[in-house]
């Protein structure tokens, strides 16, 4: 049965049109992944779904009495407690109940109930309870007042409204912004358990590819529907745009071979007749149609000085904000070549480790040593809000660099993809994506060696979460993590920090294991022996890392000596193979060159054997 249909769809906003005769379709049980770029239209379209825009033309149709659902734009805040203030999102089972308290017709009270009886009336209370648990709230907090809660929790409040009605269609428009990693994890067991049909838009692509079975994409104006998850979309994509490339390159041969034939004879008279043809010939040949392909994004981080480890280590040290310590008995260690994520619910005290480890807090008791040289690049998300209004990107990195020139100052930003004229935007005019890249770029502008990012990806397109992950790789110093994203954590992290219980420590698993942690708290029982396997293999490779450290960091020095010497070559054999350098040069000078040549490449040639031994024992061990 098709749930909802979109058919000739066009919507314009301030003249510009956003949806041209775009169709979709979608069937009971679909979910659907809504991706394009931002500013595509992706949240207007779920706005004419819902009926909050008019569209210019075409028809949006939702199957006869299929529910619908999405998360309210404005969350809730009054006096009701959270469990009542899910229990109202479904509106008939309470017009139902308040019926039948006052209802005096026999036959009409139990119409009423086996209404009641249908919609699982009884069981809402529980339901709506699991709902509230699996984002967050506890018991206690379910029976608080919903104003109590700030904004970002209250969005979860409206989120659990939301699927708590268990819709045929349900639509949700980055719904892990608020959540926490362990409550996105929740949602995706959640999603993937949901029999209704759903459109989901978001830049999580681990949501994406673990959780909707269709992608639609939204680009030049038209919806195009993929089968399969994110990945299988990207795929799909690849190969599109290649044969369509390759049929470009086959009309285009053929154009240039027929113009060359009517540039050649179009004024023979002999030949008019065929070169008439030709041209008829031309103009019903297909256009060549743009490969329209995304402008690439890269981020890079700059190269931090080297430092001896520990770069930074607490011992029995506690941190707090004036009370009783948010955290104690803390005893880390962290080096340069660390990548770790935190792993905890909110209000465990992952912020507070962070602000700790980048010196923004003080530690209370215990000892703690930090490198006299240590840089540290902090990134919170509530740093855009102080940014000043009416600056640009360049007079806050000037701000910041007082002392870089113009120049230096515009190539910070542009190693996160500010180009000039986004640099010279006033703030006020900037996506929230581009703030997040103007916030990267000031907290590694000194090159730290240790990078704390807590929620870097909350307004970070797909394209620039993969950016952030590709210039983690390649950074030279050590990362601390907190995030919801969990494609992001398995792949820049190797270790994970458990924050709970007042406490910082090691877990012994990866994120697979943790899923089954939660699922096992969520049912009362014990750690399985599949996830203490696994947690002994996580041992064992911090231990080969441990182990194998010397080897990896002369593996680093060979591989830049080898480079440092690939380039020197080059440049010499550049300036013998220009004739000037003969004429301006001495001969003890040109043989000079060829001899270190000679010793360049027989460096390279043990380079590169001590290269393949290295290699060879990372591998054996």
């Amino acid at each position: 049965m098709t749930v909802l249909s979109i058919r000739d769809l066009t919507i314009r906003i301030a003249g510009r049109p956003l949806l041209d005769g775009a169709n979709l379709q979608i069937d009971d049980g679909r979910k659907v992944g809504l991706v394009g770029r931002n500013g595509a239209g992706k949240s207007t379209l779920l706005r004419a779904i819902t009926r909050d825009l008019q569209p210019d033309g075409g028809d949006i149709r939702l199957a006869a009495r299929a529910r619908m659902a999405h998360v309210a734009q404005e969350a809730p805040g009054g006096d009701e407690c959270l469990l009542d203030v899910v229990l109202a999102a479904d509106t008939e089972r309470s017009a139902l109940l308040a019926e039948a308290e006052t209802a005096a017709d026999p036959a009409r009270l139990a119409e009423i109930h086996e209404r009641l009886i249908a919609i699982r009336a009884d069981s809402a209370p529980a339901r709506a309870g699991a709902v509230l648990s699996g984002l967050g709230f506890d018991a206690a907090a379910q029976a608080r007042p919903s104003r109590e809660f700030s904004g970002g929790w209250r969005m979860r409040v409206a989120l659990a409204r939301a699927l708590f009605l268990e819709p045929e269609l349900l639509l949700l428009d980055e719904p892990t912004n608020h959540l926490d990693l362990e409550a996105t994890m929740w949602l995706e067991s959640w999603l993937q358990r949901f029999a209704g049909a759903a459109i989901v838009v978001s830049h999580d692509r681990g949501l994406l590819e673990r959780c909707v079975d269709s992608i639609a994409h939204l680009d030049q104006r038209k919806i195009t529907l993929y089968q399969g998850n994110f990945a299988t979309f990207v795929r799909m994509r690849a190969e599109r745009a290649a044969q369509q490339a390759a049929a470009n390159e086959r009309i285009a041969a053929e154009r240039a071979h027929i113009q060359s034939f009517i540039d050649r004879f179009r004024y023979k008279a002999s030949k008019a007749r065929q070169a008439q043809s030709r041209i008829k010939a031309l103009e019903r040949m297909p256009a060549i149609e743009a490969v329209v392909e995304d402008h690439p994004v890269r981020f890079a981080f700059p190269a931090p000085e080297e430092l001896a480890p520990p770069i930074l280590s607490l011992n029995g040290c506690s941190v707090g904000y004036g009370g009783p310590p948010i955290l104690r008995n803390l005893t880390l260690r962290l080096d340069q070549d660390d990548r770790i994520a935190l792993l905890g619910a909110n209000g465990n005290g992952k912020s507070t480790l962070a602000k700790l480890l980048a010196g923004r807090l003080t530690a209370e008791g215990g000892t703690q040593f930090r490198n006299q040289r240590l840089r540290v690049g902090y990134f919170a998300q509530h740093q855009a809000e102080e940014l000043d209004l009416n600056g640009t990107p360049l007079t806050h990195m000037q701000a910041a660099l007082p002392k870089a020139t113009e120049t230096q100052c515009r190539s910070q930003l542009a190693r996160f993809g500010l180009d000039a004229d986004r640099a010279d935007n006033r703030i006020t005019a900037l996506s929230g994506g581009e703030k997040a890249r103007l916030l990267l770029a000031l907290t590694t502008r000194d090159a730290p060696q240790l990078l704390i990012l807590d929620e870097p990806t909350n307004h970070l397109d797909i394209d620039a979460r993969e950016a952030l992950v590709k210039a983690l790789a390649d950074y030279n110093g050590a990362v601390v993590l907190i995030t919801h994203d969990p494609h992001l954590v398995e792949l820049a992290a190797d270790r994970l920090w458990l924050v709970a219980d007042g406490s910082v420590t090691a877990f012994d698993g990866d994120l697979d294991d943790y899923r089954a942690l939660l699922a096992e708290r969520a049912r009362g029982g014990p750690r399985t022996d599949a996830a203490d396997t696994r947690a002994g293999a996580r041992r064992e490779r911090a231990g080969t890392r441990v182990a194998t450290a010397p080897l990896r960091a002369r593996l680093k020095e060979v591989e830049a000596a080898l480079d440092k010497l690939s380039r020197e070559d080059s440049l010499i054999e550049k300036r013998l193979s220009d004739p000037a350098t003969y004429s301006r040069f001495k001969p003890e000078d040109i043989t000079w060159a060829n001899t270190r040549r000679a010793a360049i490449a027989k460096d390279v040639a043990t380079l590169e054997e001590e290269w393949l031994d290295l290699s060879a024992q990372l591998d054996a061990a």
